[in-house]
C-alpha cells in the first residue's frame, strides 16, 4: 500500500503532465531531432539530481543536526505550497520557459525546476528515509521513481499529439487534479512529521 502511495506522490512532485507545456515553449523552433536530445539529457539530468538527494540528502541533513521528522514537517509543507501551485496556478511554469531562451533549456527550465523542483527533492529524501526503510523498500522506492521519470520523457517526446488531443483546458485540469492529491498527501505528511516530534518513541 504504501508503494501505491509513494507512486502518487512521486507522479504529483514530478508532475509528467504539467512538463508537456514547458517542453513544449522550452524548444519550439527546434527541429524534431534536437527536440528529442533536449528531453532525454533533461530526463538524465533530473535523474541524475534526484538520485544524489536520495543517496546523500539524508546523510547532509544529519551532518548539519536536522532530524527527519523536522525535515518532513518541513518538506510537507512546501509539498501544500507547491500543490497550492498547481491548483492555482498552472500555467506558471511556462513563463519561466520564456525567459529560459539562449540557455540550455534542458537543464533550465526542463530538467530543474520542472521535473526535479524542490518539491521532488524533498520528497525523494522523505520516501526514503533510512531510519523507516530499509535498503529494499529504498530500492522499490527508486525503481517508482525511475519509472515516472520514463513516463515523463515518453510524454515529452509525444508531447505535440498529446497536446492536440487533450488540449491546454486538459493539460491544465489533469495539474488541478494532481495538485488536489498532492495537497492531501503532503497534509498527511505534516501530521506524520508532527506525531514522530511529539513522540519519537
Amino acid at each position: 500500500m504504501d508503494l501505491w502511495k509513494d507512486l502518487i506522490t512521486l507522479l504529483a512532485v514530478v508532475d509528467p503532465i504539467g512538463t508537456i507545456p514547458i517542453y513544449l515553449t522550452a524548444t519550439m523552433g527546434m527541429t524534431v531531432a534536437a527536440q528529442r536530445k533536449v528531453a532525454v539529457r533533461a530526463t538524465l539530468i533530473a535523474a541524475g539530481v534526484l538520485t544524489a538527494f536520495i543517496v546523500a540528502g539524508q546523510i547532509v541533513l544529519n551532518a548539519m543536526g536536522i532530524s527527519l521528522s523536522a525535515y518532513q514537517v518541513a518538506g510537507g509543507i512546501v509539498l501544500f505550497l507547491f500543490a497550492l501551485q498547481m491548483v492555482f496556478d498552472p500555467g506558471s511554469h511556462s513563463q519561466e520557459a520564456d525567459q529560459s531562451k539562449g540557455h540550455d533549456v534542458a537543464v533550465f527550465p526542463i530538467a530543474i525546476p520542472s521535473i526535479a523542483g524542490p518539491a521532488a527533492m524533498m520528497a525523494v529524501v522523505i520516501l526514503t528515509d533510512n531510519s523507516r526503510f530499509n535498503v529494499m523498500e529504498q530500492a522499490q522506492t527508486s525503481l517508482e521513481l525511475y519509472a515516472v521519470l520514463a513516463l515523463t520523457l515518453v510524454l515529452m517526446l509525444a508531447a505535440t499529439p498529446i497536446q492536440r488531443l487533450i488540449g491546454d483546458g486538459g493539460v491544465n485540469i489533469v495539474r488541478r487534479v494532481m495538485g488536489l492529491i498532492l495537497a492531501a498527501l503532503a497534509v498527511q505528511t505534516v501530521v506524520d512529521g508532527i506525531k514522530q516530534l511529539v513522540s519519537p518513541g
